[in-house]
C-alpha cells in the first residue's frame, strides 16, 4: 500500500460547495447509530489463499483468519487480501480476525455491509479499479486496532462510509498520497462514530488532484483535547512523501460544518 442539526451555509460557502463535484448522498441510509456491540463469530475459517468474490455473498458472521501466505498482521507492504471483490460484488456479515493480512480489496464498484475488522492488518480495505464513476460503499460494521490506515483508496471514484464505528486507529480513510498513478478521489462519511485514540478521520490530496471529503453526523468519543484531525489535507505526489498543507473545513475540499461534528 501507499503512504496509512443542519444550519444554512453563508452565501460564500454555498458558492464554494457548488464547485465540488456532485457526489452520492446518504439519503435513505439507516439513521440509527452504529451498532454498539461487536458481533460474535458463528464459526472460524482459516484462509490460506485469497477468496475471490463475485455477485452477492452473505458469510453469516464467519470469522476469517489468515494463515500461511496470509498470516501477516503487520504493516508490511503488498500483502495479499483475505477477500477480493470483483466489480459490482457485495459481501455482508463478515468478521475479519487476526492475522488479517491486507483485509479486503475491491476491484471496482462494490459494497461491504456489516463487515467487522477485529484487528486491522496492513489496511482493512483498499479501493482499486480505474473507473471514475466507481463507488465503494462501507455500510455498517466497524474496525479497531489499525496501526495506520483503516481504508485506503488507490483508484478513482467515490468512497462512502456510513453507519460505521472505528476505535484505536491511525487514519480512518486515506486517499493514496503517493501512488504512481494518481486520480481525483472523493469520500463521503455519514453517521460515523470515532473513538480515541486516533490521528485523522480523513486524509485527502486537496492539491494538486482536487480530492473532496464530505462529512456529516460524525461523533468523536474520548478526545477532550480535540487532537483527532477531522479532515487533513495533503499535497499528493507520485513518488516520495506527501506533505500536510492544512486541515479543517474550507467549503471546497473539506466540506462540513462544526455542527456536523459532535464530541462526547
Amino acid at each position: 500500500m501507499h503512504s496509512r442539526k443542519r444550519t444554512l451555509l453563508p452565501l460564500a460557502a454555498l458558492a464554494a460547495v457548488a464547485l465540488v463535484p456532485s457526489l452520492p448522498t446518504t439519503a435513505g441510509a439507516e439513521s440509527a447509530r452504529p451498532t454498539a456491540d461487536w458481533p460474535a463469530a458463528k464459526r472460524v475459517q482459516p484462509v490460506r489463499a485469497t477468496i475471490k468474490v463475485t455477485g452477492n455473498r452473505d458469510f453469516d458472521f464467519t470469522r476469517f483468519v489468515g494463515t500461511g501466505a496470509l498470516a501477516g498482521g503487520d504493516q508490511a507492504e503488498n500483502q495479499p487480501p483475505i477477500l477480493e471483490l470483483a466489480d459490482k460484488a457485495t459481501v455482508s456479515n463478515v468478521i475479519i480476525g487476526s492475522p488479517a493480512a491486507d483485509g479486503i480489496h475491491c476491484r471496482g464498484t462494490c459494497t461491504l455491509k456489516n463487515v467487522w475488522w477485529e484487528d486491522v492488518g496492513e489496511d482493512a480495505a483498499t479501493f482499486k479499479g480505474t473507473a471514475a464513476n466507481q463507488t465503494m460503499t462501507i455500510d455498517g460494521g466497524g474496525a479497531r486496532k489499525a496501526a495506520d490506515k483503516v481504508f485506503q483508496q488507490n483508484g478513482p471514484g467515490t468512497f462512502v462510509i456510513r453507519n460505521f464505528k472505528v476505535e484505536n486507529f491511525g487514519k480512518l480513510y486515506r486517499s493514496c498520497g503517493n501512488c504512481k498513478t494518481q486520480y481525483q478521489r472523493h469520500v463521503v462519511l455519514d453517521n460515523v462514530t470515532v473513538k480515541s485514540p486516533g490521528l485523522d478521520i480523513v486524509g485527502i490530496n486537496s492539491t494538486p488532484y482536487g480530492d473532496t471529503a464530505r462529512l456529516s453526523r460524525i461523533t468523536i468519543q474520548g478526545d477532550p483535547a480535540r487532537k483527532i484531525v477531522v479532515c487533513q489535507k495533503f499535497r499528493g505526489v507520485t513518488s516520495g512523501e506527501p506533505a500536510k498543507i492544512g486541515s479543517g473545513p474550507d467549503g471546497r475540499n473539506c466540506v462540513y460544518k462544526s455542527s456536523d461534528i459532535t464530541y462526547k
